[in-house]
Order: structure tokens, then C-alpha cells, then sequence
């Protein structure tokens, strides 16, 4: 017999649904003890374990999955057969139909961009203090996204309107934003991509509290200090209306002590998330809730609560990282929606982390 941790390591699903699939009736357990509630299989339901794997990774739905499984007991070639078949079918169609409006919404992509006036002449040239340049590239540079298909991901958007730069990062499953002060002849609003070697090459220049001045000039993003200038070519591309991204509905706030909180993440519970959860491969994840007393308590692996919201454990101890800190608030709103860490004392600074769906 095995132990529900045992069917989960040698079956590839998670322990949280096994017990949905016991719970639904799908995969029932040979044995519950009454006493511990401890789940045990039998040899020949690991078999079983592994073809609602596979399945489940096909995307097969819950209602086709269970005569499946029902077929494959009995020995039921012919159901089996035309069940795996008839998915395939529908698996292709769903394929065309998403084909079909790819190439419309790239005729539609084409159109707007001969459309808009995509000025790549704009000049400006701004001074701003090297202390709060250097902070706002520390508290965005760890969510620039390392994913070659996306390459406009690639940098920074350094966003100048006014008197404000705000710098900007994403890789789709996080966000970070931060806000400087600038100073100069008023000049034209500019956004900027700068790719991440220039980014870096700017922050080894940024050691002091003088103030420094960022050019733009067409294509070629410069950041010139007294010890030396750093100067490149942006990125020939157009970054995501960040402002619509950050716009989230309003959610419970929890102030957390930063290093306790880094601590229990660390040595708290880990579930791990679906295979293809975040760039097509599985992540750590840190189960997180707002208690009554608006304290953040990470979630034992057991506990099943519709208020629970999964973040990937790597990206959330970045962000506490880049939070620059020793108290941060976490925003919580729906379980779908991102969770926010922000600075008690810089609303305008922050990071976004998109939640991760659960097994079930």
C-alpha cells in the first residue's frame, strides 16, 4: 500500500488532487483509516494514477476522464479508444478555431501599427538624482523578463511625462514599478526600452548622491555621471500599457516585519504547482491568506480555503528583496486577482505578483 506522499511522488499528481479526485470519486483510496484520515492506495491503482495523469496533462475534461478510467478497468478497448479519439478531435478543432483568430488578430495588429505614428526622432534630456535612479532600478531590475520570444520584455520602460520617471519590469507573471524625481527643460513625455545589459552598466555608475543626467536622442539611450557614461540603443519596441496592469480592485492590506516574514516564506509549507504553471515548467508555491487579525499566515498543504492565494515562493522572496524595507504591506484582493507588495512609505514603488492556479 501506498501513502497519499508516495501515489503523489510516484504518479506526478500533487497530494492536493488526489484528494479532489478522492473527494469527486474519480481515484478513491483503497483504504481510509477512520481514526487518522490517512489515505492508502493499493499497487494496481498507481497504474491508474498515472494514466489521470496523462490525461489531465492532455487536457482531457473531469466528466470523459471518469469513463476513461471506467473503460480502462473493465478492459473497454472500444470506449477507451473512441473517448481518446473523439478528445483529439475536439483537441483539433479548438486548434484551428485558435488558429483562424491568431491570423485575424494579427491582420487587425498589422493595421494598427501602419496606423500609429510610432515617433522613434524624440529628443529629451532630464537630470535626476543618482541615489533615487539607482533605488528605482534595484526595486524593478529583478522581474525583467530572460524570455527570448518576448523580447520587448526584454529591459526597463524608462517612462518620462513631467517631472517623473517611473521605471518600469515585467516577465508576465510579475510586475515591478518605481517612481524618481526629475529635473530639466520641460520636454516631450518619452517611453524608452532599456535593454538589461545597459540597465546594468547605468547602476555600476550609480555610487553617489549627485545628480546625473538621461539623454534620449532617436534611438540611443544615454546616462552620463562624473565617473563615466553608459550609452546604447533601445529596444525597437513598443512595452504593455503598464498603467492598465496595475489597476487592481481594492483588497485586504497586512503590514508585515520583512525579515520575520522573509523567514517564515522560506521555512514555510511549499506546494508545488502545475507543470505548465509559468513558462511551460512547475514552480514552488507559498500558499498565502489574511487571517482576521490582518496577518499574513503561509498555509499548511492540507488546507483547502476559497481565500488562499498561490504565489510562486521565488518571485514573492524576490520582490520582499527588492521592497528595500524592513516593513512592507501585502495587498490582497480575489484569489485570481495579482497580490501587491508595496512600501508603507511609497505608494508610487511596488511589485505584482500573478497568482497561480492550485491543483484540483
Amino acid at each position: 500500500m501506498r501513502s497519499i506522499g508516495e501515489m503523489s511522488r510516484d504518479s506526478g499528481l500533487g497530494v492536493s488532487t488526489l484528494r479532489f479526485y478522492d473527494r469527486t470519486g474519480v481515484l478513491v483510496p483503497a483504504r481510509v483509516d477512520p481514526v487518522s484520515g490517512y489515505r492508502w492506495y493499493s499497487p494496481a491503482q498507481l497504474g491508474e494514477a498515472r494514466l489521470l495523469a496523462r490525461l489531465r496533462r492532455a487536457g482531457m475534461p473531469l466528466a470523459d476522464i471518469r469513463l476513461v478510467l471506467a473503460g480502462w478497468s473493465s478492459a473497454d478497448k472500444d470506449l477507451v479508444s473512441e473517448l481518446l479519439q473523439a478528445h483529439l478531435r475536439r483537441l483539433e478543432r479548438e486548434l484551428s478555431d485558435a488558429r483562424s483568430e491568431f491570423s485575424t488578430l494579427r491582420e487587425l495588429l498589422a493595421r494598427r501599427e501602419n496606423t500609429l505614428a510610432v515617433n522613434r526622432t524624440i529628443s529629451t534630456e532630464l537630470s535626476i538624482s543618482a541615489s533615487e535612479l539607482a533605488a528605482a532600478l534595484d526595486a524593478v531590475r529583478f522581474a525583467v523578463s530572460a524570455d527570448p520570444e518576448l523580447p520587448m520584455l526584454g529591459g526597463v520602460l524608462f517612462d518620462v511625462e513631467g517631472e517623473a520617471l517611473r521605471v518600469v519590469a515585467t516577465d508576465r507573471y510579475r510586475m515591478a514599478v518605481a517612481y524618481a524625481g526629475v529635473g530639466g527643460p520641460d520636454g516631450p513625455a518619452v517611453q524608452v526600452i532599456v535593454p538589461a545589459p545597459l540597465v546594468g552598466a547605468m547602476r555600476a555608475l550609480l555610487d553617489g548622491e549627485e545628480s546625473v543626467r538621461l539623454a534620449v536622442d532617436g534611438d540611443r539611450v544615454t546616462l552620463e555621471t562624473g565617473d563615466g557614461q553608459a550609452s546604447g540603443r533601445r529596444l525597437d519596441h513598443d512595452f504593455p500599457d503598464y498603467r492598465r496592469l496595475v489597476q487592481l480592485p481594492a483588497g485586504r492590506r497586512a503590514l508585515v516585519e520583512t525579515s520575520d516574514f522573509r523567514k517564515a516564506v522560506e521555512g514555510g509549507p511549499v506546494r508545488v504547482s502545475e507543470p505548465r504553471a509559468q513558462d511551460g515548467a512547475s514552480c514552488d508555491l507559498s500558499v498565502l491568506k489574511v487571517v482576521d487579525d490582518r496577518t499574513v499566515v503561509v498555509c499548511d498543504d492540507g488546507e483547502d480555503d476559497p481565500d488562499q492565494v498561490a504565489v510562486n515562493r521565488d518571485f514573492l522572496l524576490d520582490a520582499l528583496a527588492a521592497g528595500g524595507r524592513d516593513q512592507l504591506i501585502l495587498e490582497f484582493g480575489v484569489p485570481t486577482a495579482p497580490v501587491a507588495i508595496r512600501r508603507p512609505d511609497d505608494e508610487e514603488t511596488f511589485s505584482l505578483l500573478m497568482p497561480v492556479r492550485l491543483e484540483h
